[in-house]
């Protein structure tokens, strides 16, 4: 259970930047440490972005290519291995550290905001 003093303002969850996007391509990531693929993804008018998920358990590169996804955008890039990561892809951790992705219930235009 969350501490009462962890509790978020609206205003700082308003500045977590959370948009839809379209994976445009995605393959295996050799160099990381963890199972991963690079991925990028097209938020429409904010570009494409490149960034490294560790989603293979459920998902082969071919079956996301096209899928639309929600990630963060207002993260500083991170360098993963051989690539700056410039979002982060969201989804649900299972029990076995499987990460299903998170995706809009229909389609929207990419680089529409969640909030």
């Amino acid at each position: 259970m969350a501490e009462e003093n962890s509790a978020l303002t609206w205003n700082e969850f308003m500045r977590v930047e959370m948009r839809v996007g379209t994976i445009l391509s995605a393959e295996v990531f050799e160099e990381a440490r963890n199972p991963a693929y690079k991925i990028t993804i097209d938020f429409g008018p904010l570009g494409q972005r490149k960034t490294s998920a560790q989603v293979t358990k459920l998902y082969s590169p071919e079956e996301i290519i096209g899928k639309q996804v929600i990630a963060v955008v207002n993260f500083p890039p991170k360098q993963i291995a051989n690539i700056m990561s410039e979002c982060l892809l969201l989804g649900a951790m299972g029990d076995a550290k499987e990460v299903t992705l998170i995706e809009p219930e229909r389609a929207v235009p990419n680089g529409t905001r969640i909030g």
